[in-house]
């Protein structure tokens, strides 16, 4: 299998892949050639993967414009491609996604840990994240395997949504053991939803919330005031 082990490879497809995907000058012949060269050398793998990259293609800009309305501190989408780690992050886990789902487990595990090195953000490819999805920040993200996500989801630095136990690890393959989270949702920094439970719409998760119960649509949870102590140095 081309370059299984070799992570220089990945990187090679991975630069011309996104290079395509953010529009840039790369061409679909060059993808193919690196697909055939550093990923797989299975013909019926490219075709799968090439029927579906128009579809990341739409979705990356779908995200693209919703990072143009989330984040003040943007000036330009160019701005975004070049500089954001929660975008890159996104943009590495559809192309890894739908390399699992045409049955490239493995690649897609080391492109997602590229993505992981990279920008500190750790989403495994067998997720599912609806679209446009917004990363703030996102440095030690954490996003499970069976995790569900849906539109206009916004997530900052620091959210585990994660597993609650890890016992048995044999008897819980292929077992929905992550979040869902519906439309709308914001997460704040450094939350953690554990466990196979719903988020629902519209709802907000304040900074440093512990959560392994559900939530009903249109709720706040927050982490009530803590008390501040104040002294004088003197």
């Amino acid at each position: 299998m081309v370059g299984i082990y070799n992570k220089d490879c990945y990187s090679c497809f991975l630069k011309e892949t996104t290079n395509y995907l953010t529009g840039s000058e790369t061409s679909l012949e060059e993808i193919k050639k690196s697909f055939l060269a550093n990923i797989s050398d299975d013909k019926e793998y490219l075709d799968s993967f090439i029927s579906k990259i128009d579809i990341i293609k739409k979705e990356l800009k779908d995200d693209l414009e919703f990072y143009m309305i989330s984040d003040p501190a943007i000036d330009s989408s160019e701005e975004v491609v070049l500089a954001y780690p929660g975008y890159k992050a996104i943009t590495c886990y559809r192309i890894a996604h739908v390399l699992r789902e045409i049955g490239l487990k493995v690649q897609a595990r080391l492109i997602s840990e590229l993505a992981h090195s990279a920008t500190g953000i750790d989403i495994h490819p067998a997720a599912k994240i609806g679209t446009p999805f917004f990363i703030d920040h996102g440095t030690g993200i954490v996003i499970g395997e069976t995790t569900i996500i849906g539109s206009r989801v916004k997530i900052y630095q620091g959210v585990t949504l994660g597993a609650l136990s890890l016992e048995n690890a044999t008897s819980l393959r292929g077992v929905k053991r992550h979040p869902t989270i519906e439309d709308n949702v914001t997460i704040y920094a450094c939350a953690s939803i554990l466990g196979d439970i719903t988020i629902g719409a519209n709802c907000t998760i304040g900074a440093n919330v512990f959560l392994t119960e559900s939530v009903m649509p249109d709720q706040k949870v927050t982490i009530g005031k803590p008390t501040l102590v104040f002294k004088d140095k003197k």
